[in-house]
């Protein structure tokens, strides 16, 4: 029993090691020197944020925080079951509607589907959000459906290398078949999961995507957001994060990626897209506060996003799915219903939906 014992708080040091590890990679400040005839987001390093100041805490700042810190974290396997949840109606969405429609399979992926078009956002298949398949954050709610079920996926979009953001597993199953749109500096990961050169787009902030990959039917213009990469302890910033506005027909899309708040460049996005249709807007993963806000939103963050860009409906993701971060996991959508109420906004504006759910917009 001894050994037994051993072994269990063995593993969950190695949990909270890898834990620590994915958050603090959104933590750890490079010194950045900006690059001449670039844009400012471009350094001698890789890239940076240009409306903060990055805090200066570290891999070791969390885990004091998580060790000796007096915040309280969350129970997420005692409480998971309380996450609204339903398996993928498979055959709705292998034969969708002329309308748009949307489908959220969890934390941060989504499946897109208008005119005849796939579309997957962050796709993480996997078990965990880890760089190994034996510790780390691990999904507290069951997976929505057999992956290999699902339509052929026409293009993903990655909005950076966070292991909950971009998944190898989920990489390895699309395979060639669709379009990887990514930030600046991810194509060489990506070649080398086996994808073919002619199959991945780099793109900076404000850039379009080739028209002759993405057809007469969609536009992708990769925006700014307020984040960070890594995979390692030694590839901080080296490439970049990114949020995306898509175009499809007549409908306009916004996909946030990973982001904390800052007053200066959602307002900008709005005034460069017009009202958005849909926007899909994190509201998970942002306790400990003092430590998370920089590059996390929390939902009211979320809500004044959502104003920002100018968004007719949203959707709230990043929550519900992994252990990330101190927040029970039912926190977020009761906050992001209280902000909503807040801001006078109605119910269907600013949603939380099942894990599994599938929604038309007419």
């Amino acid at each position: 029993m001894a050994g037994y014992a051993k072994l269990v708080t063995a593993r969950r040091i190695i949990v909270l090691l890898l834990g620590a590890a994915l958050v603090a990679s959104c933590t750890v400040t490079p010194r950045d020197i900006a690059l001449e005839d670039a844009p400012a987001h471009h350094t001698t390093r890789g890239f940076k944020n240009t409306v903060i100041t990055d805090p200066n805490k570290t891999f070791f700042s969390f885990i004091w925080l998580r060790l000796f810190g007096d915040e309280k974290w969350a129970d997420h396997e005692a409480t998971a079951s309380d996450v609204p949840f339903q398996m993928l109606e498979i055959d709705r969405v292998n034969n969708p509607p002329d309308a748009l429609q949307v489908s959220w399979l969890g934390h941060s992926t989504f499946l897109i589907q208008y005119q005849g078009l796939n579309i997957l956002t962050d796709p993480i298949f996997s078990d965990r959000a880890s760089p190994v398949s034996f510790a780390g954050p691990e999904r507290y709610v069951p997976h929505v459906v057999d992956y290999s079920l699902l339509p052929p996926i026409d293009f993903v979009i990655i909005s950076h290398n966070h292991f909950d953001h971009l998944d190898d597993t989920a990489v390895k199953l699309l395979g060639n078949h669709p379009y990887y749109f990514v930030p600046l500096k991810l194509r060489g990961w990506f070649l080398d999961q086996g994808i073919m050169p002619n199959r991945v787009q780099e793109l900076d902030w404000w850039q379009m995507a080739d028209p002759v990959r993405t057809g007469p039917n969609l536009r992708i213009e990769a925006q700014p957001s307020q984040h960070w990469s890594a995979r390692g302890l030694y590839d901080r910033r080296k490439s970049l994060w990114a949020s995306w506005h898509l175009t499809i027909g007549g409908k306009s899309l916004w996909f946030a990626g990973d982001t904390g708040y800052n007053p200066v460049q959602f307002k900008e996005i709005g005034a460069k897209n017009g009202p958005v249709d849909l926007a899909l807007i994190p509201i998970g993963a942002y306790d400990p506060r003092a430590f998370m806000k920089t590059y996390h939103v929390d939902p009211d963050e979320a809500v004044m996003i959502h104003k920002d860009i100018g968004a007719l409906q949203s959707i709230g993701m990043h929550w519900g799915t992994y252990p990330l971060t101190a927040e029970e996991p039912m926190d977020p959508p009761r906050r992001l219903a209280a902000a909503r109420t807040r801001e006078g906004l109605a119910p269907t504006a600013f949603r939380a939906i099942n894990i599994g759910q599938t929604i038309t917009l007419h």
